[in-house]
C-alpha cells in the first residue's frame, strides 16, 4: 500500500500501487482521467460527469453536494476524488467513511494542467499523467506562444447562470485565459474568485465582447432571448450594439468547465472571437 498525504484533509490515505476503482465527484477530475486513459477504472461518477460521453455510461452516485452511501459502499472504491470550495461539505461527510482526495479549484490555466497531473498521480499512473501533462503544456503553448498583442486590449464581460448572474474575478482561470489570449476582463482586478455582477459596473466599463453561459442542461439558448435579457439590465453597450454577444455551445458546462478539454476546446474558442473582434 502506498501513503499519499491530503494536504486539504491533513490525512494520509492508504492506497493500492495503482487504484482500479475511482469515484468522481468532479467533472474536471473525471475528464482528466479519461484523457490519461483511465476510464476502465472509473466506477462512479456524479450527475455533472459529461465529459467524455462514455462518463456517462458509469454509475451516478451523487452531485455536487449530495452522495448515495449505499452506491458507494457497493462500489467500494479505492479512493474518492472531489474538489475544493463548494464540495468541501460533502469532502466532510464522505471523509468520515471513505478514502477521499479533494483537488483544490483551480486559480489559473497552468493550474488545469497541475490539478490534472496530480489526479493521476494519486491514482498511482505516473507516467499517465505526465504524458498528459505534456501534451497539455503543448497545447497551451501554441495557444499563447502565437497571441497577437494587441495595442488596445478588447474588453470581455463573462456571465455564467450558476442558478443565477456569475461574473469572475482576479483567481479565476476564466480571467487568467482571457488575458492570456489578448482581452482583458473588466472584473479581472476585483480580488475574488467569483462574484455577483454589478450591472450598473458593467454598463460603466462598456465591455467589446460578453461571454455568456446558460445554466448546464438548459435548452434555452436562443441568442435573441438571451441578448434582450442582457439589454433589458445592461442598455445599448458596445458588445450589445456590434453585436458582439457569445453563448457558449451545447448544453453542458463550456467556461464554467475547468477539465482538460478547458485548454483543447474553450481556449481555442475564445481565442478566434477575440482575435476576430480587433480584425
Amino acid at each position: 500500500m502506498r501513503k499519499v498525504y491530503c494536504e486539504v484533509t491533513g490525512k494520509e490515505l492508504s492506497l493500492p500501487d495503482r487504484c482500479e476503482r475511482i469515484v468522481s465527484f468532479s467533472p474536471a477530475v473525471t475528464e482528466a482521467l479519461f484523457e490519461m486513459g483511465l476510464g476502465e477504472f472509473v466506477v462512479g461518477v456524479s450527475v455533472y460527469c459529461v465529459r467524455p460521453q462514455s462518463a456517462r455510461k458509469k454509475v451516478i452516485v451523487g452531485s455536487y453536494n449530495t452522495f448515495n452511501e449505499e452506491k458507494l459502499k457497493k462500489l467500494n472504491p479505492d479512493i474518492i476524488f472531489t474538489t475544493t470550495g463548494y464540495q468541501l461539505e460533502l469532502v466532510r461527510k464522505l471523509d468520515e467513511k471513505f478514502q477521499v482526495y479533494p483537488v483544490r479549484l483551480p486559480p489559473s490555466v497552468s493550474e488545469i494542467i497541475s490539478t490534472s497531473y496530480e489526479v493521476g498521480v494519486v491514482a498511482g499512473y505516473f507516467s499517465n499523467a505526465r504524458e498528459l501533462e505534456r501534451r497539455l503544456l503543448i497545447e497551451l503553448n501554441n495557444l499563447v506562444s502565437n497571441c497577437k498583442k494587441f495595442e488596445i486590449k478588447p474588453k470581455v464581460y463573462i456571465e455564467i447562470d450558476l442558478g443565477g448572474p456569475v461574473t469572475f474575478g482576479a483567481y479565476s482561470y476564466i480571467t487568467d485565459a482571457i488575458e492570456l489570449l489578448g482581452g482583458v476582463n473588466i472584473f479581472g482586478g476585483h480580488p475574488a474568485e467569483w462574484l455577483p455582477p454589478d450591472d450598473e459596473k458593467v454598463k460603466f466599463l462598456n465591455p467589446d465582447i460578453i461571454f455568456y453561459e446558460p445554466k448546464m442542461f438548459s435548452k434555452n439558448r436562443d441568442k435573441i432571448k438571451i441578448v434582450n435579457f442582457l439589454r433589458d439590465r445592461f442598455g445599448e453597450i458596445k458588445a450589445i450594439k456590434d453585436e458582439k454577444v457569445f453563448i457558449t455551445p451545447g448544453i453542458y458546462d463550456f467556461i464554467a468547465h475547468h477539465g482538460p478539454s478547458f485548454i483543447t476546446e474553450v481556449m481555442p474558442w475564445i481565442k478566434r472571437i477575440i482575435w476576430d473582434s480587433v480584425n
